[in-house]
């Protein structure tokens, strides 16, 4: 009897739950908030954010999941996430799909994260850690705490990438109240997550950034890749402004926590490295 009751429990919540979101408004709207201006006018973006996530761990529904290293337990497994890719399902191409499956198989060797390198776009606004916006007139910065990657957005005419990179190569223009961010000029060593979820250096990202609230950002990104896509797809989720007190950005210069595991094999036989 007591099960049964739980089980009708579950199922009123359930549909509660269902119903509630079918009325929520969907996170790209920003519902008419208009942002405070920038001296020349334009929405103000300026602050420090972060996304509250599973993103970084699988951009696609996922329950939880044994993680990388069994000797780490609870510690190192992976959070359920809802999904946040429009659809629930990124369109690889049929030899992508089995690269983003070895890459899942040897994500412990393969994945950038655990080597420190640059976190590339979109990942690197959706990865634990926050990062800050800096507007000027004809340039905004994005710095990020994670390795200390920075974004230069021109905001100017745009501009052609002289040469591919990890973080891409931004040209930014307003739309009303959005930040439309395009990228392209990446190479093709980043990862979208922690599975494998992978991209060409044909890589093209639209992002839009928008204030929903004093302490919201609207973020959507549209993924387009030839080589590796059957189709363009969109990810989207909320920022939201760390209001911590005496909140900053700290250093958190991952090459020095990497040093052994890249380059240990190197080491003179015999020799230790140091105490941690």
């Amino acid at each position: 009897m007591r099960i049964f009751r739980a089980l009708l429990v579950f199922v009123a919540v359930s549909a509660a739950v269902t119903a509630f979101s079918a009325q929520a408004p969907a996170t790209g709207q920003a519902q008419g908030y208009r942002a405070p201006r920038t001296a020349d006018g334009r929405p103000n973006l300026n602050g420090i954010w972060q996304a509250i996530n599973e993103a970084n761990w699988d951009l696609q529904p996922h329950a939880a999941n044994f993680g990388r290293v069994v000797a780490l337990g609870a510690e190192d497994a992976m959070p359920p996430g809802i999904g946040w890719v429009e659809g629930g399902e990124i369109p690889y191409l049929p030899a992508a799909a089995a690269k983003k499956k070895e890459n899942y198989e040897k994500r412990l060797t393969l994945d950038p994260e655990i080597k420190c390198y640059l976190p590339g776009v979109p990942r690197a606004m959706y990865m634990p850690f926050p990062f800050q916006i800096v507007q000027s007139k004809d340039v905004t910065m994005m710095i990020f705490e994670y390795a200390g990657a920075v974004r230069t957005i021109n905001m100017g005419k745009p501009t052609e990438a002289p040469a591919d990179s990890w973080m891409g190569w931004s040209n930014g223009h307003w739309e009303g109240e959005t930040l439309v961010i395009d990228t392209t000029g990446f190479n093709d060593q980043s990862w979208f997550d922690r599975v494998g979820d992978f991209h060409s250096d044909e890589l093209h990202v639209v992002e839009r950034i928008t204030a929903a609230s004093p302490d919201r950002l609207n973020y959507e990104a549209t993924i387009e890749d030839k080589n590796v896509f059957s189709r363009p797809w969109k990810i989207s989720m909320p920022l939201y402004r760390r209001v911590d007190r005496n909140m900053q950005l700290m250093e958190f210069k991952c090459v020095e926590f990497v040093e052994e595991l890249i380059y240990g094999h190197l080491r003179k036989p015999g020799t230790q490295p140091p105490p941690h």
